[in-house]
């Protein structure tokens, strides 16, 4: 017999198992169940949750192999009955799944925090075929994940070269009203969440742990908010945005690990062909990241001011970012091909390179052929105001003329405003390709360094020496009518 027709027969031996029967039993009954009658498990109609289960108590129950049959008929179900809106997956328990998760309109997808769902080993899928994705190749709208643990499984898949679009945990397409938060994604050889041509995505209170790309990516997508998420980088960014607009990224934790895997930048913001001028990016703690704390880059064809401007990057921590010694674009912040960029209130500690660049990479040599990163339009303008930034280290890979506080690699084309930060003990200097008459240049007197505590003593000289046009009215009261430098002026 065909050893390809062999090895279908048994990967889908259940499937065709629980055919066989059900078909002998309708032949002997003379009966048809229709797909729209509940289960005999099933509560009234007053409980709108479907329950999936791995020891027999769910209306639907999977035995751990090929458990994709029957979360898919739990969420077929769901979407074929507007009064019940929610899958639930019962843990303790693992289940299994050799194919994609397909979930509808209006539908919740949760779990006890104890239920896992895991790829099977050598799936063998093609690339950009997901875990988990909508029901529609249309679209749907009004989708929720929460709750439950993904593990990608890399370990039973490890022949996947990560990073190439393989066994991505979420992928939507033309979606609206996404929300995907309580969720540990762990182990993948792709994306965490994958959104493209959508709007609405809310993707918070999440850990992700050494996925195979990004943790968040969207590509052409509005209104992308994400928070308090925990993320420990692998082969790219914790956060990415392309052509995506209204973006604000606030209060996430964002690392990495010491390994050639451990990926690029801690946020990715890119501009080509759609509009990116309305993104903030605050209140985050950055740090250990193998690329770049955050790169800002806006590339491709010529294109106007309006289009890539006004991005606001304030209030974050960032530490010992920039650690890749294969790279040379490392640092806190790498930025080119963006207008009035407004860089304030953060601080830099021990960051590699340089903690404010402006740069970009010659090519990127990643999936197909490398693509040329340099902007095509001049008066990029980067204004840093209230930033403290010391202990700046060289770079790994050609240190040389690297450890500054701030560097511009393209001074034809792109400018600094710099006003009112606080340098120090930056072991190659303050600036280079750039200058400042109102910067100061001494200890910031942190409460605890060692501990990553960046608050200002009483005695600081940062205390109510920003920028004379900051607003300080959100700090304590007797405030001197003056911002502080730093993060928490």
């Amino acid at each position: 017999m065909d050893e390809k027709y062999l090895r279908y027969i048994r990967q889908n031996k259940k499937k065709i198992g629980v055919s066989v029967v059900i078909l002998i039993f309708l032949i002997a009954l003379g009966i048809a169940i229709l797909p729209t009658k509940p289960p005999k498990t099933f509560t009234t109609s007053l409980n709108k949750t479907v329950y999936v289960a791995g020891d027999g108590s769910g209306d639907f129950n999977c035995d751990g192999s090929d458990d994709q049959v029957e979360i898919n008929q739990a969420l077929a179900y769901v979407a074929e009955n507007p009064q019940f809106t929610t899958v639930h997956l019962k843990g303790p328990f693992t289940y299994i799944i050799d194919d994609t998760l397909l979930i509808g309109s209006d539908t919740i997808l949760e779990g006890n925090s104890t239920a896992v769902i895991k790829l099977a080993n050598n799936a063998g899928w093609p690339t950009m075929k997901p875990l988990i994705q909508q029901m529609s190749s249309s679209g749907n709208d009004n989708i929720v994940v929460r709750g439950f643990e993904v593990n990608g499984n890399y370990a039973g898949n490890s022949e996947i070269i990560l990073g190439r679009g393989y066994y991505n945990i979420m992928y939507f397409n033309n979606c609206n009203n996404v929300k995907v938060y309580n969720m540990f994604m762990h182990h993948g050889m792709g994306d965490g969440l994958r959104v493209e041509n959508s709007s609405n995505i809310q993707f918070y209170n999440n850990e992700v742990y050494k996925l195979g790309h990004d943790g968040l990516y969207t590509i052409g997508c509005r209104n992308v908010e994400a928070w308090k998420n925990r993320i420990t980088c692998r082969t790219d960014s914790g956060l990415r945005v392309w052509d995506s607009n209204n973006v604000k990224f606030h209060d996430n934790f964002i690392d990495s690990f010491y390994h050639w895997s451990a990926g690029g930048p801690g946020i990715l913001i890119e501009k080509t062909t759609g509009i990116v001028n309305d993104v903030e990016v605050y209140n985050n703690t950055i740090h250990n990241t193998y690329g770049p704390g955050i790169w800002l880059i806006g590339y491709g064809e010529s294109y106007p001011k309006n289009e890539a401007k006004d991005v606001h990057i304030h209030h974050n921590i960032f530490y010992s970012t920039g650690k890749n010694p294969s790279i040379d674009w490392v640092g806190g912040i790498v930025t080119s091909g963006f207008y009035d960029t407004l860089i304030e209130n953060n601080v830099f500690d021990g960051v590699y390179h340089a903690a404010i660049i402006h740069m970009y990479p010659p090519i990127s040599t990643g999936m197909g052929d490398p693509v040329d990163l340099s902007p095509r339009g001049t008066g990029y303008t980067t204004i840093a105001r209230n930033n403290i930034i010391v202990n700046t280290q060289k770079r790994t890979k050609d240190p040389s003329g690297t450890g500054y506080a701030v560097i511009n690699y393209l001074p034809e084309t792109h400018n600094f405003i710099l006003e009112n930060n606080c340098l120090y003990n930056n072991v190659g200097g303050n600036y280079k390709n750039a200058n400042s008459t109102t910067d100061i240049y001494v200890d910031p007197l942190f409460i605890n360094q060692r501990k990553h505590d960046y608050r200002l003593k009483s005695t600081s000289p940062c205390i109510d020496a920003g920028y004379t046009s900051s607003d300080s009215s959100k700090e304590p009261g007797n405030n001197g009518s003056r911002i502080n430098i730093g993060r928490y002026g």
